[in-house]
């Protein structure tokens, strides 16, 4: 990539300058376009939520933050760290892949899917990579992990294996094992798309928690409550572009682009038809339930 646009970001991040930067960010794979100048500030400490329709190049935005996808245009910093390339002259020169896989241990990531390692229990999930990726001793790696598996609420569970685990269990060892590596950023991916109803609030509690002691956050999700209570800054994207931003309670509750207003329409609609299918088996159930039962 030989990206040449004049860009006056100092990279040696002051008070007050954003831990994230995202400049004119641009995506294609096989040449549909799916980020289309994505301009995007995060500041230490702050909660923000990207909101979007599938396909609205949210997950790929985050996932270049973090250098899993090559960017095709434009520039990220971390905490004043050109993100995958260094800038020469204005000309951008891919980094080699262990100065990228130096810059993503500094960032955190909880996926969909846990992508926990089957063969591996609890503890050793979240231990192993402090170990292997920064060389942690092996007493000082599972004291850490003992008391972040505690955090999460899941001091019990050390010795279990993911199989033996629910899924809101499983993406709470995947959170815990993301925070083991003590990143300055965490980005979460949907954590709640692949759980039962039941379990996305036991994950929530912990997101709300890390909020809460300051960690600075970015979270695709479509949970509207967590997003209207805990993000400090709610971002919509559609499209590549990013068509709204504000806070949570101005764009949620009265958002003023079209786009906007139609994905949340649909959102809280699907809601309604979720909570209704929940309902009314159950109603159902006792209507016709024999009294011996």
């Amino acid at each position: 990539m030989t990206d040449t646009t004049e860009v006056t970001y100092d990279e040696s991040r002051a008070p007050g300058v954003p831990l994230v930067r995202a400049l004119n960010v641009t995506k294609a794979f096989h040449g549909n376009e799916v980020l289309k100048g994505i301009d995007l500030d995060v500041h230490e400490g702050e909660v923000v939520c990207l909101l979007g329709p599938s396909g609205s190049g949210k997950t790929t935005f985050l996932r270049c933050v973090n250098q899993l996808e090559t960017i095709n245009g434009g520039r990220i910093w971390v905490d004043g760290d050109l993100m995958g390339y260094e800038d020469k002259g204005g000309r951008l020169h891919r980094l080699h892949d262990k100065r990228i896989a130096a810059q993503r241990r500094e960032i955190g990531m909880v996926f969909q899917r846990f992508n926990l390692f089957p063969h591996m229990t609890a503890i050793q999930n979240v231990k192993e990579g402090p170990v292997q990726v920064k060389g942690v001793g092996k007493k000082e790696s599972h004291a850490a992990a003992l008391e972040l598996l505690e955090r999460v609420g899941l001091g019990d569970k050390c010795d279990h294996y993911p199989a033996q685990l629910s899924g809101g269990q499983q993406q709470r060892v995947a959170i815990a094992r993301a925070l083991a590596m003590r990143p300055k950023l965490m980005l979460f991916d949907e954590p709640t798309s692949a759980l039962d109803p039941e379990l996305v609030g036991e994950v929530l509690a912990v997101m709300r928690e890390l909020a809460q002691e300051g960690m600075t956050m970015l979270v695709v999700t479509h949970e509207m409550a967590f997003a209207r209570e805990v993000a400090d800054r709610v971002v919509f994207m559609d499209a590549g572009v990013v068509v709204e931003s504000g806070d949570p309670k101005d764009v949620i509750n009265n958002p003023q682009h079209e786009r906007t207003k139609s994905f949340l329409s649909r959102l809280h609609s699907d809601e309604e038809h979720r909570r209704e299918a929940v309902i009314d088996p159950l109603h159902a159930g006792s209507a016709t339930a024999d009294p011996e039962d």
